[in-house]
């Protein structure tokens, strides 16, 4: 069953180096020229699906909470899709913000 997303609705992210140059981590299918934030309903999602993320090395990583409104304006500031995705990487849903 599909969840619906509002505005207000609490997703999941990973967010890299976190602190005073924290940023979403952002991931890239080179193939098809498509960026995107992996984003999930459920932190422990998000935690369990971090290995399978492409991270540079050195860098940490935390996973934290964001209204969808935030990251959807980030998302679209920097060219960004959203992809809802499950513990094993899994595409749930393609958002275009």
């Amino acid at each position: 069953m599909k969840k619906e997303i509002r505005s207000d609705t609490w997703i999941w992210v990973v967010v890299q180096n976190p602190g005073a140059n924290e940023q979403f981590l952002g991931q890239e299918y080179e193939d098809q020229n498509v960026s995107f934030i992996p984003a999930f309903f459920e932190k422990e999602d998000a935690q369990q699906c971090l290995i399978h993320l492409t991270t540079n090395k050195g860098d940490k990583h935390e996973v934290q909470a964001v209204l969808y409104n935030e990251l959807s304006k980030a998302a679209a500031e920097n060219e960004f899709m959203i992809f809802m995705l499950n513990a094993d990487g899994e595409i749930l849903e393609t958002i275009e913000p």
